[in-house]
């Protein structure tokens, strides 16, 4: 398996995600949709007919919550051997360890317009998947996009550095464009790994197509301390660098840039409550409660009793 790197774990404590597009070889995203049953539009009489000749196919597999992913899906079918790409196995690994177990999966499928004999589809809500978690510890969701996904067809809409502002699931329902969001415009076989928290909602398909994403959240067994690929971390990591006034050496070490990258949404003041929620984060990664980026932390915690 391929383990992720220290600037790839950075950009997912900072950003909330991870895109790998077109990972998934061309022969397993067809396996996958002809293993579903995938069809064309006049095949289909509606999209509760479409789900339930899925589920009674019984192609996506029923399985309890908390199984090991290791015995969660049939050797050979689509989605083990999408796991079992080096790639995918080694994000997994070192992003929830070796045996994480599955929360639960879901085939979410948007139908064209035509499908609706009222009122036209519409995006789906902002929200944050399940209720409020206060954990340090986090869960990750896969989301395989097995086809092209165009604009038309709607993809996931995201806000790139979210997950770390807990709300309350779908209280955030009312925001519905968010300065810097994206939309998930990709080749077939692209594969997002996502923090549990990030904020995301389905966008609406005006196309003449079915769009399908599959989505596996998967939960640690084990703490989630340095389980990546730590070859390229900085000798001088937990050193601090010249603030504000820079001279001419800002960046030694790429990863502490990566943790203080804004993102268009953040405000100049509150905004900054997201470098400091990164810090504690990597932080919790590195094990290590002494790391801090431009001080963020280490000037609040200087207090004595």
């Amino acid at each position: 398996m391929t383990l992720l790197n220290s600037r790839q774990m950075a950009t997912f404590s900072a950003r909330g995600f991870l895109r790998f597009d077109g990972v998934v070889p061309e022969e397993v995203n067809q396996q996958f949709l002809a293993e579903l049953g995938d069809v064309t539009e006049g095949d289909v009489a509606s999209p509760e007919a479409h789900y339930a000749s899925i589920m009674q196919r019984g192609s996506v597999p029923v399985v309890p919550a908390g199984i090991s992913l290791a015995n969660a899906y049939p050797a050979e079918s689509a989605v083990s051997r999408l796991l079992a790409l080096p790639v995918v196995a080694g994000a997994v690994a070192s992003l929830v360890g070796s045996k994480p177990v599955l929360d639960h999966h879901f085939l979410h499928i948007t139908f064209p317009p035509s499908y609706y004999k009222r009122d036209a589809p519409v995006a789906q809500h902002t929200h944050q998947d399940s209720t409020i978690d206060p954990r340090r510890a986090f869960d990750i969701q896969l989301m395989y996009f097995p086809h092209e996904v165009t604009v038309e067809m709607g993809g996931t809409r995201f806000i790139p550095g979210s997950h770390l502002r807990r709300v309350s699931e779908a209280s955030i329902g009312r925001y519905q464009n968010i300065l810097g969001q994206q939309h998930v415009v990709c080749p077939a076989g692209t594969l997002l790994i996502m923090h549990m928290g990030i904020w995301h909602g389905g966008g609406a398909n005006r196309s003449d197509q079915l769009r399908y994403m599959f989505k596996i959240r998967l939960c640690p067994t084990e703490k989630q301390v340095r389980l990546w690929d730590l070859s390229d971390l900085p000798d001088d990591h937990l050193q601090q660098r010249p603030i504000f006034w820079v001279g001419h050496e800002r960046t030694r070490d790429p990863i502490h840039s990566i943790l203080t990258e804004p993102e268009p949404w953040f405000e100049f003041d509150t905004g900054r409550l997201e470098y400091i929620n990164r810090i504690k984060f990597w932080r919790y990664l590195l094990g290590n409660e002494s790391f801090d980026a431009d001080y963020w932390l280490t000037r609040l915690e200087n207090d004595f009793e």
